[in-house]
C-alpha cells in the first residue's frame, strides 16, 4: 500500500531549479505566488511547553461575522515538516473564508506513537479556545491534513478517546483526509516502522479501524496518481464508512500524484484540479449551519 515514489514532474523541475537541497512544498512558500487579502494573524500560540507545540493562525483581512475554523495539519511520514512551510497552504484556505490554523507537533524519533496524534488533538482543543480572539467561531470547527497530517486527522476524528482525553469530545464538526494512509498494516517502510513498530497492537494504529457511523461528516480527496500512498486507502475508508452508515464522500483526482494534490492550494498550480474549491465547500456546507457559542 504506502510506498515511496517519484515526485510529480512540475514539483521535480522547480526542486531542480533552486537546488537538490529543497523541500517540493517548501518551494512553493518560498517563491510562489499566494492568495491575497488574508495574512498570518498570530505566530507561535503555544498548546504545550515543548517547543514543537506551537501554531500560528492565518485570516481573511477586514473585521466581519464571526468564520468557520479549519486546523491544517502538513505531512511528512511523521518524522519531518514545520508550520512555517505551509503559509501559502493555509492563505489559501483562509482566503475561502475560514480561520485557519496551522500547528507543529512533535515527530519522530523524539516521540513515537500516540504521541503526535495526541499533540494534533491538543493542538485542536487550544485552537478553539483562542479562535473568537481572531475572528473565529470554534462552534464550527473542522480539521484538515494531508498525507501523515489526514492520519493524524482521521485519528483525533475517529477514534473518540483523543478529544475526549483534552476535554473536547464533540469539538470537531467536520473532518478532510488529503492523500491520508487509513489502512497501512502490515509496516513495511521505514516512516511507519519508525513511528509505529514499537506499538504494543498495531491495530489501534490505523484510522480505517475507529470507522463508525456516528462519526463527523468525512472528505476524502486523493490522486489517482499517487504511489506514496495509493488511492486504496482512501476508497477503502469511503467504503467502510458507508457501510456502517456514516456520511463520507471520496474523490479521486485523475494524473495527481501525492505532491500534487496539496499543490493544487497554490495559486501556481490550481487550475490542474479543483481540489480547494471542492474541499472548501465541504466545509461551508457543514461547518455552515452550526450555531456560533455563546
Amino acid at each position: 500500500m504506502t510506498r515511496r515514489g517519484l515526485l510529480a514532474p512540475t514539483l521535480g523541475a522547480m526542486v531542480a531549479s533552486l537546488g537538490a537541497a529543497c523541500s517540493p512544498l517548501g518551494v512553493l512558500n518560498a517563491v510562489a505566488p499566494r492568495d491575497r487579502g488574508v495574512r498570518r494573524v498570530a505566530r507561535d500560540l503555544e498548546y504545550g511547553a515543548d517547543l514543537r507545540q506551537r501554531f500560528d493562525l492565518y485570516a481573511p483581512d477586514g473585521a466581519g461575522p464571526a468564520l468557520p475554523v479549519l486546523v491544517f495539519f502538513y505531512g511528512g511520514g511523521w518524522d519531518s515538516g514545520a508550520k512555517d512551510l505551509y503559509g501559502w497552504a493555509a492563505q489559501a484556505l483562509a482566503a475561502q473564508g475560514f480561520v485557519v490554523a496551522v500547528p507543529d507537533y512533535r515527530l519522530v524519533p523524539q516521540v513515537l506513537f500516540p504521541v503526535f496524534i495526541e499533540d494534533a488533538a491538543a493542538a485542536v482543543a487550544r485552537v478553539a479556545e483562542v479562535a473568537a480572539t481572531y475572528g473565529g467561531d470554534p462552534a464550527r470547527l473542522g480539521v484538515i491534513g494531508h498525507s501523515a497530517g489526514a492520519h493524524l486527522t482521521m485519528m483525533i476524528t475517529l477514534n473518540r478517546s483523543y478529544m475526549a482525553a483534552v476535554g473536547k469530545p464533540d469539538l470537531i464538526r467536520a473532518t478532510a483526509g488529503l492523500a491520508g494512509p487509513y489502512d497501512f498494516l502490515p509496516f513495511d517502510v521505514e516512516s511507519s516502522i519508525n513511528a509505529f513498530g514499537q506499538a504494543p497492537d498495531p491495530v489501534q494504529t490505523q484510522p480505517l479501524h475507529f470507522a463508525r457511523a456516528d462519526a463527523p461528516p468525512l472528505w476524502l480527496g486523493h490522486g489517482a496518481a499517487d504511489v506514496i500512498v495509493h488511492d486504496e486507502d482512501t476508497l477503502l475508508l469511503d467504503a467502510r464508512m458507508r457501510e456502517l452508515g456514516g456520511r463520507c464522500e471520496a474523490k479521486l483526482y485523475p494524473g495527481l500524484s501525492h505532491e500534487d494534490l496539496i499543490a493544487t492550494f497554490s495559486p501556481l498550480f490550481r487550475k490542474k484540479a479543483p481540489v480547494l474549491a471542492d474541499v472548501s465547500a465541504f466545509f461551508h456546507r457543514e461547518l455552515g449551519q452550526v450555531a456560533t457559542s455563546p
